[in-house]
């Protein structure tokens, strides 16, 4: 069961899936590795879905279901990003379960992923998460992951 803090502010943010948990410059992406876009770090999951990392409201899903955006209660802005060039998929394979301007909770699902598509087209599906705003935050390394565990610790 979960076992997430209860409090006001959740400086918590959780692992988005069950799985393993890999360094952000170890995704074979440019972008991510060098982390052009902030940082965080990157999963692969073991199952087919995509959870809430913590409390707050989704605020963007790109039109192709690859990304999703979310604004923590904690102030933390993240991006989820699932695969390497899945924007070419124009959505294929991704059932959004989440809409924007929704409230989340950690442990909701967000997004299912077909991995039989995913695996057909020789997708990476390593998952960046990434801090878009710079909020100071400590990373917690870990190699296995589950849904109630903590990556991230806002620091004040």
């Amino acid at each position: 069961m979960f076992h997430f803090t209860l409090g006001k502010k959740d400086k918590n943010i959780y692992s988005p899936v069950q799985g393993r948990m890999i360094p952000l410059q170890d995704v074979p992406d440019k972008t991510f590795a060098e982390k052009l876009l902030g940082d965080g770090a990157a999963f692969y999951s073991d199952t087919n879905t995509i959870y809430a990392p913590c409390k707050g409201e989704i605020t963007m899903i790109a039109e192709t279901k690859h990304a999703i955006g979310i604004m923590a209660d904690n102030g933390a802005e993240l991006l989820i990003h699932i695969g390497l060039e899945t924007v070419s998929l124009k959505g294929e394979g991704f059932e959004l379960l989440v809409r924007e301007g929704e409230r989340i909770s950690p442990g909701k699902p967000m997004v299912r992923v077909n991995r039989k598509l995913m695996d057909e087209k020789r997708i990476n599906l390593v998952i960046p998460m990434i801090m878009t705003n710079e909020m100071p935050f400590h990373l917690e390394a870990k190699d296995a992951v589950t849904l109630s565990d903590s990556v991230f610790t806002m620091m004040d």
